[in-house]
Order: structure tokens, then sequence, then C-alpha cells
């Protein structure tokens, strides 16, 4: 059934030559699919943690950490994969990235927005590239992508032809609930969850679903971050795995995911769970304007009624 589940669908995955990325490119061609990988392959520096970073000099085509060498694994197992290049954080990258979909399989069915990389530091300490970088390899590389893919799927269903299409989004739980430390990281987070249900609104008519996934899993910027937590256990479940987030995307991506959209998922080892976003609260109306000091003890009225607020990472 698994190898039935994505047959003959496209997918285009983004920083896809390692880790999370990685594992979903080789569960989907395991699943049926035919697979863009799209990575820049390039040889890694200290700061270069995902698909979408500063260019370097380039890899041996089949060196790991390619999307060269993803596909060749995917073509000795006998499925259908080609490997893209290109920066989908920049408008011609993210193009070619549909493009390349198009041209050698004939259409695209799946965009995973998976690419990422980090720079971490403080508030007080971060400089202006530190938080251009990683919002755009975040932010924009998830938008320019799903931009080019919604451009194509619109005029596939003004055509007339059928569009049962998937996005996949890659938020985190540092978007969700914050992150000391990740001030720059969990604003571009913050807002794919937020790209996420605005374009789910918008692409349902075309016939488009748009769900994200909040992950947990042992990857270069979660070594980093975390290494002592994500540490690959002596026995047992390897709950960090990063392949244990990959069945979740590849069910969101197949046909049988089409009633559900516009949601957001964490999923960490064996455990799939909803997140729920922002939602209106408790509330007071006085029918009027306010005076500053009766606001005082009206918000605490409202703040002893609601929940308290999950708590901050590493707070």
């Amino acid at each position: 059934m698994t190898a039935e589940l994505c047959a003959g669908r496209v997918v285009a995955i983004t920083g896809a030559g390692r880790g999370i990325g990685r594992e979903h490119a080789l569960a989907f061609a395991a699943a049926g699919a035919r697979v863009v990988v799209n990575d820049l392959g390039t040889v890694d520096d200290p700061d270069r943690l995902g698909g979408s970073a500063t260019v370097n000099e380039p890899s041996a085509v089949d060196a790991p950490g390619t999307p060269q060498e993803v596909v060749a694994r995917i073509r000795e197992a006998g499925g259908e994969a080609v490997a893209h290049t290109g920066d989908i954080a920049t408008w011609p990258g993210a193009a070619s990235l549909v493009r390349t979909a198009l041209d050698t399989f004939g259409g695209l069915d799946v965009l995973v927005n998976n690419a990422g990389i980090l720079r971490d530091r403080m508030l007080v300490s971060m400089d202006e590239a530190e938080w251009d970088t990683v919002v755009r390899v975040h932010l924009k590389g998830h938008f320019a992508p799903l931009r080019h893919a919604a451009a194509y799927w619109r005029q596939q269903a003004k055509s007339g032809a059928p569009v049962a299409a998937r996005v996949i989004n890659t938020t985190s739980g540092a978007g969700l609930l914050g992150s000391v430390g990740q001030g720059n990281y969990a604003a571009a987070k913050a807002g794919i969850a937020a790209l996420t249900v605005v374009a789910a609104a918008e692409l349902g008519r075309y016939g488009v679903t748009v769900n994200a996934i909040a992950p947990a899993a042992r990857t270069r910027m979660t070594e980093q971050a975390m290494p002592e937590l994500v540490a690959r256990p002596e026995n047992g479940f390897d709950t960090y795995h990063p392949g244990n987030v990959s069945p979740l995307v590849v069910w969101l991506g197949s046909a049988e995911s089409a009633g559900v959209t516009g949601r957001v998922f964490e999923v960490e080892g064996g455990r799939v769970s909803l997140a729920d976003g922002w939602r209106h609260g408790p509330a007071v109306d006085v029918g009027r304007r306010w005076t500053p000091p009766e606001l005082g003890p009206a918000i605490g009225r409202l703040l002893a009624s609601a929940a308290p607020p999950e708590p901050v990472y590493g707070q």
C-alpha cells in the first residue's frame, strides 16, 4: 500500500540534499513518486545548514549532501528523480524548480518547502545580515516556490484540468512558541505558519491544500542548538531520527489528504499532534472609549480568565 500511496505523483522538495529533506525524498520515491531533489550541493562551511545558504565551492557530484547523491540512491532503488541546484530563495531559482518538474516529469503535484539555515544570536548581539539571511532563506524560500507552483496550478485549474495539489511547509516549535537566542529563526518560522493558513484559504479554489509541519529531529541545525537532546541512542527507538518525520509528509502529499488544509502538525518520533494557533480569547467591551486608568483592572480580569501562555523554548 505504501508503494502505491503517491504512485506517479511529481514532488519537488527543497533542501533535500541531507537531513529531513533527504529523508522526505527517499520516502516519497519509495511511495511511488517522481522526485525533484533541490539543494545547492555546495561544500559545507560552519554556517551552511540548509538548502539555500550562501554558495561556496561545488561539491563532487556524488558527494554526501548533494542532490545528485540522493537522486542516484533513488534511481538505484528503481525510482525516478532529478536534481535541482538552484537557490530557491531567489525568484529565478524558485521558478526553475517548478520548471524542472514540468520539463522532466510533465507536471507538479506536491511542493515540500524544507530548506533552512540558522544564525543563532541573542537579539542584542544579532546583526542585520544574520537577520536578513535567515528570513530570506526560510520565509522567502517558502514564498517564492509556493508562488510559482501556485501559478502553475491556477493555470491548470482554469484550463479545466483536474488538480489535486499539495503544499507542505516547514515551520518549527520556535515559530509556534518562540525560542531564546533564535529571534530571527522564530520570526521566520512564525511567518511560515501564517503564510500556510493564508495560502490554504486562497488556493483551495484551485484544488490545492496547504499544511505545515513543525518537526523535532536530529539535523545539523538541532545538533548545533541542542546536541544532547537529539543525540542518537545506543539502543532502542531513535526518537530524533529525521526519517520519523517523513511518513506524515508523504501522507500529506498524497491524494488521501484531500480534506486536510490550513493545519500545522507537530511531529516527533512516533508522536503526531495538531498545533492550534492564535485564537480569540476572553474579551471585555464597555461600549465606549476606555480611559487608561480603567484598563489596568480590566486587563487583570482578562489575564485571570485566560489560559497561561506556553513557555518560550529556552526561557
